[in-house]
């Protein structure tokens, strides 16, 4: 198969043959000397010896001036800035112009030479032309001119000379001619087959490369870039910017690496789909490059995650860069004809302040921008150590807060909830309390990672059952038996199974429904109203009475307490604390609100014997607080209950 060699190609062919006769040419040179010189001395006939001398010397001159250009060529071709063209004319006008010296010598020396001169000066132009046919079969032309100049002039001659044995030399001196040409026409045909063919292997192997890089290319993207935004992936980022880290370090150039987290892209993945989301992130990723530099790197973390990370040195700062950021995130999105919002939350460490290493920067930045998502999201924040400490005790919470139950951590205490004027306990209300390392862990703060992280179900069902199966064993008061309070949050009021547990706990404790009490705090009202009233109703038809917790202090509308319908409303403790200024007001306020709608009201944090005959002559019924007793253990609730029969 013949293959269509380009400019390119066909010039490397005339480099490759110059290479040849380069090649050999110093062996040839060195021939022609002692050659030369091997016949001028050896037949000194007086007649001719000043022709000889000054025909050696000439020779020598020439092939000097061959030597020279044959060094010349070696170094441009080491370089490799050869001409190949150029050379072979040059190589071939010093081949030939040697021959016609070779031939001139012949002209003029045979009309003085003897037959045994004569016959020693056509054996060896003979022997020179069969060598020739070989060491110049790179090129056709220079090899049968040289062979035609080195015989042809001088076998005319002896062919027309009277001498019989000079006769029949030039006879054969030119049938030894034919021949020659012959085989240095083969000889050059087979060389140029083979250095065409080697080109030819050549084109053929680039164009294997050239797939070969293509294929590499598309190997290299399915490795190293993101197949739907085209930015480097989570390997091809931490290579490089590894690579970036190493560099800096050296030139102690600051790194800054942020971490940026998409918000509401879930929202918008989840509701209008997967696809309208890719070309959301397909968007986010365009103004992303937009905004990159050549010194930039940029990367598809993972899902609505980027990372881009740059050497600070005449940049702007990490924080004005970050704002930057989130301003062209935040632009509206046009997807499909409609138009969406949505902002990023960005974390941001630097190299070497809080790390040197790769994964270390990236973690610091994730923290920086979780512990800014739950704070104040679309926003960005730079990483602190204190920032760390924090959300590493929330991880040692969260991972301890999983096993808890099992490893018997977590308790309940009990404080009662009391009618002063009759001197009655009305009910217990169960504080959940966690030890955890011999450190008490308040349940302001593991309340809400329990929430957080999906553990609340877990733990609020443990905390219904065993307030019930504890209060189905407390004894009867004044011909009355306590109730318990148990909080509840909103995320499992709004569980599937909240009402079968509630249902399966009463029945396991054998617990008459009326002694339960639910709380819920007034968080329920920012979320599904309609929601929560159906269950609150379910529960009240069970006849579990149901509380609102800490009210006055959140989210609680006169309307949705009229709506919400609930048994008992409880007073914060805050309200309390300001009884000599707005305090009393409000409580009073929230009483005659609650006796217009049938609700109870129970008035927590009472600590002294004056706020509690304040709160009496107002003529709240029900309090809780520090003053009436403090949470106790469940054993010693029986010894509270006998104390106070």
């Amino acid at each position: 198969m013949l293959v269509k060699l380009s400019v390119e190609q066909d010039n490397t062919m005339q480099q490759d043959r110059a290479s040849l006769l380069y090649g050999n040419s110093t062996a040839g040179m060195l021939v022609t000397l002692f050659v030369g010189s091997f016949l001028v001395y050896s037949y000194p006939t007086p007649e001719t010896l000043t022709f000889k001398y000054t025909w050696l010397v000439t020779l020598y001159v020439l092939v000097t001036i061959r030597f020279l250009d044959a060094y010349l060529w070696k170094k441009r071709n080491e370089a490799q800035d050869n001409q190949g063209r150029k050379a072979i004319l040059r190589y071939s006008a010093g081949t030939l112009v040697t021959g016609v010296m070779w031939a001139t010598y012949c002209i003029y020396v045979f009309r003085y030479a003897s037959n045994t001169e004569s016959s020693v000066i056509i054996l060896t132009m003979a022997a020179l032309a069969g060598g020739a046919a070989n060491v110049l079969s790179a090129h056709k032309y220079t090899a049968m001119g040289y062979s035609f100049i080195l015989l042809v002039p001088a076998s005319l001659l002896l062919l027309i000379s009277s001498n019989e044995l000079q006769h029949i030399f030039g006879v054969l001196g030119l049938a030894y001619c034919m021949t020659i040409l012959i085989s240095a026409n083969k000889s050059s045909d087979f060389t140029s087959n083979a250095i065409r063919l080697k080109n030819e292997n050549a084109t053929l192997v680039n164009q294997m490369e050239l797939k070969v890089a293509e294929r590499t290319e598309t190997i290299y993207q399915l490795s190293n870039l993101d197949p739907l935004t085209g930015l480097y992936n989570r390997s091809a980022f931490m290579k490089h910017f590894s690579h970036m880290l190493a560099e800096d370090n050296e030139s102690n150039s600051p790194i800054a690496l942020l971490f940026i987290d998409l918000d509401g892209f879930k929202k918008i993945n989840d509701t209008l789909g997967h696809e309208t989301g890719d070309q959301i992130l397909k968007q986010t990723s365009a103004r992303l490059t937009y905004i990159q530099k050549k010194q930039h790197l940029l990367c598809r973390w993972g899902g609505d995650e980027f990372l881009f990370a740059y050497t600070t040195k005449d940049q702007p700062s990490p924080m004005a860069f970050a704002t930057q950021l989130i301003q062209v995130i935040s632009e509206p999105y046009e997807c499909y004809g409609n138009y969406h919002s949505l902002s990023a939350t960005i974390g941001i460490a630097l190299s070497p302040e809080h790390a040197t290493s790769a994964d270390e920067l990236i973690q610091l930045a994730d923290t920086a921008m979780y512990y800014q998502k739950k704070h104040e999201s679309a926003t960005a924040s730079l990483f602190t150590h204190d920032m760390r400490k924090r959300l590493l005790r929330e991880q040692k919470i969260k991972t301890a807060l999983s096993t808890a139950i099992e490893r018997h951590q977590l308790r309940l205490v009990y404080q009662p909830i009391v009618q002063p004027k009759q001197s009655t306990i009305v009910a217990f209300e169960a504080l959940l309390r966690w030890t955890l390392d011999n450190e008490n862990i308040p349940p302001d703060e593991f309340i809400g990672i329990a929430e957080q992280y999906g553990l609340i179900n877990s733990i609020g069902l443990w905390v219904l059952q065993q307030s019930c199966l504890v209060a189905a064993n407390w004894p009867e008061v004044k011909g009355q038996k306590p109730a318990v309070s148990v909080n509840v949050s909103v995320i499992q009021l709004n569980s599937d199974s909240f009402m079968s547990d509630v249902r399966e706990a009463l029945v396991t404790a054998n617990l008459p429904a009326e002694k339960l009490h639910i709380e819920i705090t007034e968080s329920v009202f920012a979320g599904d109203k309609e929601n929560i009233l159906e269950r609150i109703k379910k529960l009240q038809a069970t006849g579990v009475q149901v509380s609102i917790d800490d009210f006055g202090t959140e989210y609680s509308s006169l309307s949705a307490i009229q709506a919400l319908a609930a048994n008992t409303l409880k007073i914060d403790r805050s309200f309390v604390q300001n009884l000599d200024s707005s305090g009393l007001a409000i409580i009073q306020a929230v009483q005659n609100m609650a006796a217009t709608l049938d609700y109870s009201v129970i008035v927590e944090g009472i600590e002294t014997q004056q706020q509690a005959q304040i709160l009496c002559d107002l003529g709240i019924d029900m309090m809780q607080g520090f003053y009436f007793a403090k949470p106790m253990e469940r054993d010693d609730v029986k010894l509270f209950l006998e104390e106070n029969a």
